[in-house]
């Protein structure tokens, strides 16, 4: 088995989606002789900055020198990118080696498992056998039932932002959310959260109670924007002065804020984190597909950003940081989304849209996206391919303009290929 073919047999499991419960996780990791038991983890869950606030903390433990898992979905470019050790992502004769050796016990179940599940036992494994010291594991979907909530009571377990996203499988409220997602507290155990309502508070602070676990706040009060520019922005978070970030917007801070404190627990239940290696983890985080400039002449901007919440910080980071330019949005939308909330925030901030159809089933075509936006007062272009997309925002953005990509984690990285192929083809 190749990486092709062990990436062709993981998405081509019988159960696609999301079904909860953890029996069938439980089963295939005994099977492999429980590798998530010999690992340690941070268990990070939430409706936005999961991955964020994943990529900051796995830095920093990275800077303290402990060998360091992180496991995130989706993936923007490629799917190695869901597993890494140290920032380099599972090799793919690896990832082969492992889902080769996976696959007749998955076969072997009577109740085969999801294909979320599949990877997250492949990811255990290569995590056990790459020898990490602490693993940062990313929910997939809630908490309760999300097949990463196999393992034991984690170093510490964190939530962060929630808002109204699955409610059809977690709950039609944000305290009903909150509920499903504080599943990933555990019996003695250590918490963090991202500061939301006093409701959403509550339901944090009486699961803590019932299950004896320690909990902390992100302390948002502490925070002070000291300067930001395209390279990254300067921050105070209380007692901590001038700390680096290269990630953008006022919502990034508020997810280092949580990370902070995840980093205080951490030091309080002894692992071997300074001062030091706190601002280097920052200073040195990369997180791609997130606000993320890609090219310059003109700027490019790829921005994963796909719920109310992401477009929300979109709009936050468009006025701070792409002020007085011509923003032309290259952009494409799954036809189940409800895209005509989604781009109605967008619409005063940018010049022109350019539609692409994104690469999945669930794709809404480009003509479709551009006449729904041109009946809603903007001006908008429907390309035939992503390459055209990517020609034509460019040559409309010019050298002083900038291209903001947004819309479809689906179109991100064929987005990406498109204008390596253009650069490189220059």
């Amino acid at each position: 088995m190749n990486a092709q073919e062990a990436i062709a047999y993981i998405h081509s499991v019988f159960w696609k989606g999301s079904i909860p419960g953890l029996s069938r996780t439980q089963i295939l990791l005994e099977k492999m002789g429980n590798p998530e038991k010999k690992l340690k983890f941070v268990h990070i869950a939430g409706t936005n900055g999961k991955g964020s606030t994943a990529a900051m903390t796995a830095s920093i433990l990275q800077a303290a020198g402990y060998t360091t898992g992180l496991y995130t979905s989706p993936y923007i470019y490629r799917f190695n990118e869901r597993m890494q050790v140290n920032g380099e992502q599972i090799p793919d004769e690896t990832l082969a080696e492992i889902t080769a050796w996976v696959k007749p016990m998955a076969d072997s179940m009577e109740e085969r498992p999801t294909e979320f599940e599949l990877v997250s036992c492949i990811a255990f494994e290569y995590f056990y056998r790459s020898g990490c010291d602490i693993v940062v594991l990313e929910v997939g979907m809630g908490g309760a039932l999300d097949s990463t909530n196999v393992i034991e009571t984690p170093e510490v377990a964190v939530i962060t932002n929630i808002g109204l996203d699955h409610t059809e499988v977690l709950g039609d409220t944000v305290e009903k959310i909150a509920e499903t997602k504080a599943g990933i507290f555990k019996e003695g155990g250590h918490a963090v959260i991202y500061r939301s309502t006093p409701s959403v508070e509550a339901v944090f602070e009486r699961i803590c109670r019932e299950r004896q676990v320690s909990l902390k706040k992100a302390d948002f009060d502490g925070l002070a924007l000291k300067s930001h520019g395209l390279e990254g922005q300067v921050f105070d978070c209380g007692q901590r002065k001038d700390l680096f970030l290269p990630l953008l917007g006022v919502h990034q801070l508020h997810n280092a804020a949580v990370v902070l404190s995840v980093a205080d627990s951490l030091i309080e239940q002894g692992w071997a984190i300074t001062e030091d290696h706190i601002r280097q983890g920052l200073k040195q985080v990369r997180w791609p597909g997130r606000f993320d400039i890609v090219g310059h002449d003109p700027l490019f901007i790829i921005d994963g950003g796909h719920n109310p919440q992401c477009i929300e910080a979109l709009v936050q980071n468009i006025q701070d940081y792409l002020q007085d330019r011509t923003v032309i949005a290259l952009t494409g939308v799954l036809a189940d989304k409800d895209y005509g909330l989604m781009y109605q925030p967008v619409m005063p901030l940018v010049d022109q849209f350019v539609c692409v159809t994104p690469p999945n089933p669930r794709k809404l075509e480009a003509a479709e996206l551009a006449e729904h936006l041109q009946k809603a007062g903007a001006r908008a272009v429907a390309c035939d391919t992503v390459e055209d997309g990517v020609r034509t925002a460019i040559s409309l953005a010019g050298n002083d303009g900038v291209v903001l990509c947004f819309g479809s984690l689906y179109s991100i990285g064929t987005i990406r290929e498109s204008l390596d192929q253009i650069k490189n083809a220059e």
